[in-house]
């Protein structure tokens, strides 16, 4: 199994070739390829590569599938005794992620298309 760590958005995220993530909005459009370059942490097949900060050459690449607001969160402040209340709402602005690749120095140590194909390899052999 191979996974990387990236960071985007100030927060750190363990992602996986084929699967989506909700990350912090990113300028790109919808069924556009994002390249994120800050990897922190790859591990393919046992083998651990760390980088201080991050792992130069290294690249994750994944396309937009939408954009969307998360739930809302309410903060509500009171001051006892005063009359003094304050409600407001926000909402997240946030984009959804699918994880293409993951390569290190220009190879690609794994993609989405070969994490799925084992599987189809399997029902063909049923």
């Amino acid at each position: 199994m191979t996974y990387a760590i990236i960071e985007t958005g100030g927060k750190q995220i363990r992602v996986e070739p084929g699967r989506f993530y909700d990350i912090e909005l990113l300028s790109a459009q919808a069924d556009e390829t994002v390249t994120i370059e800050s990897v922190l942490f790859v591990q393919h097949n046992g083998e651990v590569t760390v980088g201080q900060p991050t792992i130069e050459g290294a690249k994750v690449e994944g396309t937009v599938m939408r954009h969307f607001r998360g739930r809302k969160v309410l903060v509500y402040k009171m001051k006892p005794k005063k009359k003094t209340r304050k409600k407001r709402g926000h909402r997240q602005e946030t984009t959804r992620l699918m994880i293409n690749s993951i390569s290190v120095n220009g190879s690609v140590l794994a993609e989405a298309a070969a994490a799925e194909a084992p599987t189809e390899q399997e029902a063909a052999a049923e």
